[in-house]
């Protein structure tokens, strides 16, 4: 099935999705730590939003506090 271009986002929609800068996002990509696509038209880089939202929840870390003896 074809992904509608509605579910890619730009570079700066990605940062702000992702919480990070553009420049973040350009080094992620090209590392391959996020999923990238190519408008063939006119190379933008593009990104899927579920994709975006899957990598989030593959780094997500839950909050778990120091106990008391290790906070010093």
């Amino acid at each position: 099935m074809q992904a509608k271009l509605s579910e890619y986002v730009k570079v700066a929609e990605a940062a702000a999705i992702l919480g990070v800068s553009q420049g973040t996002v350009r080094t992620w990509a090209e590392a391959g730590k996020i999923p990238m696509h190519k408008n063939p038209a006119n190379g933008y880089r593009l990104f899927r939003r579920d994709e975006l939202e899957q990598f989030l929840s593959k780094c997500a870390m839950p909050y778990r506090p120091l106990p008391p003896k290790e906070r010093q």
